[in-house]
C-alpha cells in the first residue's frame, strides 16, 4: 500500500513508533464499541419510534431482537475481515471495519421512522445493525492480532490489554453520553431527535479513526506470514478441540454476566422495577 511502512521487526520499533501504532490500533476499538452500546443506551428512547402501536415490552423486545442480530454476525464479520487481514494487511482491514462502523451508525442516525417509512424503517435498522455487528466482529480479532504484533516481545500482554481498556472505555464513553443527554434535553427531545445524536457523534469518531489509522505501520510480523504457505485456518482450529471447548466455557459464562448486567438491567429498571430513565 502506497505510503505504508514496514518494519524488520516489531522489537526495532522506537517508543513513539509502538505508542503510536498502539493508539491508532485501540482507538478504532474504542469508538466501535462506542457505536454498538448506544444502540443499547438510547433504546428506551428510540424504540416506538420503529415499532409503534405496541406495548412498550413488546417494543424493546423487537429492538433488543435486532440488537442480538449484531452478536450473531459478529462470528461472520471476524471471518470476513480475518480473511482480509491474512490477505490485505492488519491495516488495511482495521480501516475498513471502522468504515464498516461508520456507515452503520449514519445509517441508524438519518433511517427514518416508521410514522414515515413504514415498514422499511426497522428493515433499514437491522441492515444498519448487520453492518456494525460485521464490523465489531472483525474489529476485534484484527485488532487483537495487530497490538499482539506491533508490541514487541518483552510487552506483548501488555500493550495487547488496551484493546480491552478500550472495549470498556467504549462502553463508559456511551453512558457518559446518555448521561449528558438526559441532563440537557427533555424525554420527549429524546424521544423526537435527541437519540439520533449519539449515532451522529460515532459517525464522526469513527472518520476520525479512520484518519488515524491509516497512517498506522504495518506489521512485520504479517509481511512474515504473508510469505508462508498457510493451511485453512478452521482445519487448524479443529486440531484443538479441547482448547476450543475450554475458551467458550470461560467466555461465556462471564459475557453472559456481564451483557446481562451492563445491557439489559437499564432496561429491566424502566420496563418492569417501574425507575425513572433518569
Amino acid at each position: 500500500m502506497a505510503g505504508q511502512t514496514t518494519l524488520r521487526g516489531s522489537d526495532a520499533l522506537t517508543m513513539p513508533q509502538r505508542v503510536k501504532a498502539i493508539l491508532g490500533g485501540s482507538i478504532g476499538n474504542l469508538i466501535e464499541w462506542y457505536d454498538f452500546y448506544v444502540y443499547n443506551f438510547f433504546a428506551l428512547y428510540f424504540a416506538k419510534s420503529f415499532f409503534p402501536g405496541s406495548s412498550p415490552t413488546v417494543q424493546l423486545l423487537n429492538t433488543f431482537g435486532i440488537y442480538a442480530i449484531g452478536f450473531l454476525v459478529r462470528p461472520i464479520g471476524g471471518w470476513l475481515l480475518g480473511v482480509y487481514a491474512d490477505r490485505a494487511g492488519r491495516r488495511a482491514s482495521l480501516s475498513l471495519s471502522v468504515t464498516l462502523m461508520c456507515l452503520g451508525s449514519l445509517m441508524i442516525a438519518i433511517t427514518p421512522t416508521y410514522a414515515t417509512a413504514g415498514i422499511g424503517a426497522p428493515i433499514l435498522l437491522t441492515l444498519a445493525r448487520l453492518l456494525q455487528g460485521i464490523s465489531l466482529g472483525g474489529e476485534y480479532g484484527a485488532s487483537a492480532t495487530y497490538l499482539s504484533e506491533v508490541a514487541g516481545s518483552k510487552n506483548r500482554g501488555f500493550y495487547s490489554s488496551f484493546q480491552y481498556v478500550t472495549l470498556i472505555g467504549g462502553q463508559v464513553l456511551g453512558s457518559l453520553t446518555l448521561l449528558i443527554m438526559q441532563q440537557s434535553f427533555t424525554g420527549a427531545e429524546l424521544e423526537a431527535w435527541g437519540w439520533r445524536v449519539p449515532f451522529f457523534i460515532g459517525a464522526a469518531c469513527a472518520v476520525f479513526g479512520l484518519y488515524l489509522r491509516r497512517g498506522l505501520v504495518e506489521s512485520a510480523e504479517f509481511e512474515k506470514a504473508r510469505k508462508e504457505k498457510r493451511g485453512n485456518p478452521f482445519t487448524e482450529l479443529l486440531k484443538h478441540p479441547k482448547s476450543v471447548a475450554l475458551v467458550f466455557g470461560l467466555t461465556m459464562g462471564g459475557t453472559t454476566a456481564f451483557y446481562t448486567y451492563t445491557t439489559y438491567m437499564p432496561t429491566f429498571l424502566v420496563n418492569t422495577v417501574k425507575l425513572t430513565r433518569d
